[in-house]
């Protein structure tokens, strides 16, 4: 993730690598930044088990000076609504300013004997700006046991535009550091108050 003039060129060779509908993918990205150089890029192609069917699907996420661009692809099967298979993607740009949180969760096996810069063997990446919100509510309680008055709701709001998770086992060593490599990149963005 060099900031060099050939991120561009890392970018759409790290899409075609991904083998997933690369010219879909990198037209839809490119379209996004524009004219932007690219500070950072993280592409991350996955497959899921839905009932019967394999799925496959891509999220690109890209880092410009000024914005923070979220690009995702999903590939869909033949149904009523399509006689033939059909992917959509879709691309979103937050500016930097309105990153609210960004947690980086790492899994680390053997904790007890941890060497700094060992990789972790799994990172889940959560990234909010405040367009997705996930409301936890439950019934509020008072502390005496034998009450039984209507206290209303507890609960908490967590920021949850976007959670990816990369392993090493399921995405290799290198999409792991990548996926730091990135989160670093977005820390130190996001900490730069004059944006």
């Amino acid at each position: 993730m060099a900031k060099t003039s050939t991120t561009t060129q890392g970018l759409r060779a790290a899409i075609e690598r991904s083998g997933y509908y690369p010219a879909l993918v990198a037209e839809a990205v490119e379209a996004a930044v524009g004219g932007e150089p690219i500070r950072s890029y993280l592409v991350h192609q996955e497959t899921t088990f839905d009932q019967n069917e394999v799925r496959r699907h891509v999220t690109v996420l890209v880092l410009t000076d000024n914005r923070f661009i979220v690009s995702h692809t999903d590939e869909q099967a033949a149904d009523s609504t399509s006689p033939t298979p059909y992917a959509t993607t879709s691309t979103e740009s937050v500016k930097i300013g309105r990153i609210s949180s960004i947690v980086v969760s790492r899994v680390v096996a053997n904790p007890e004997s941890y060497k700094p810069g060992t990789l972790p063997r799994e990172v889940v990446l959560t990234i909010g700006w405040g367009a997705v919100s996930r409301i936890d509510l439950e019934p509020a309680a008072c502390g005496d046991p034998n009450c039984e008055a209507d206290h209303g709701y507890t609960g908490n709001s967590t920021a949850d535009d976007l959670s990816l998770r990369v392993s090493e086992a399921g995405d290799g060593p290198d999409t792991v550091r990548e996926a730091l490599a990135f989160a670093q990149s977005l820390s130190e963005a996001t900490a730069d108050t004059t944006r």
